[in-house]
């Protein structure tokens, strides 16, 4: 149960995964840019940045960078694709239903619109050009 769940077989035509790729590479960028601008404004944001959860300024930074740009970074290599899109998904999922909660649609858009990529990506899984498919068959091949 757990080898499906980290190493999915399906979609695997070549049309299917070079969009995945794509989408993984596009939107993985997009998400660790956000990351980076967060991780070199650290010292700068530590002390004001949004404590949703309650947990800290500084250690919510934390957990938004490493959700940006560790997870991103995976998300894009297609390695623990699942696993690294959980808090890549409960990232969005602070962003636009508690932090920008109150504002406007207008503000919350951006995080809606990774939310529902990152939530159908989750789903439909990495396809065949990802680090997971390679090691599903090293995997497969020493069993």
């Amino acid at each position: 149960m757990i080898y499906n769940f980290l190493f999915p077989s399906k979609p695997d035509d070549t049309k299917t995964s070079l969009f995945l790729l794509g989408m993984r590479v596009v939107f993985g960028t997009l998400m660790m840019l956000h990351g980076l601008q967060k991780w070199n404004a650290f010292e700068q944001m530590s002390s004001g940045f949004p404590d949703p959860i309650g947990l800290g300024s500084s250690t919510s930074l934390v957990l938004a960078i490493f959700g940006e740009l560790i997870c991103s970074l995976a998300f894009i290599l297609g390695f623990l694709y699942r696993l690294s899109l959980i808090p890549m998904i409960v990232t969005m999922v602070v962003a636009f239903f508690i932090v920008h909660g109150a504002d406007p649609f207008v503000v919350k858009e951006l995080a809606f619109i990774y939310l529902i990529v990152f939530l159908l990506m989750y789903f439909i899984g990495p396809g065949k050009y990802s680090l997971d498919n390679i090691l599903k068959k090293l995997i497969k091949h020493k069993r």
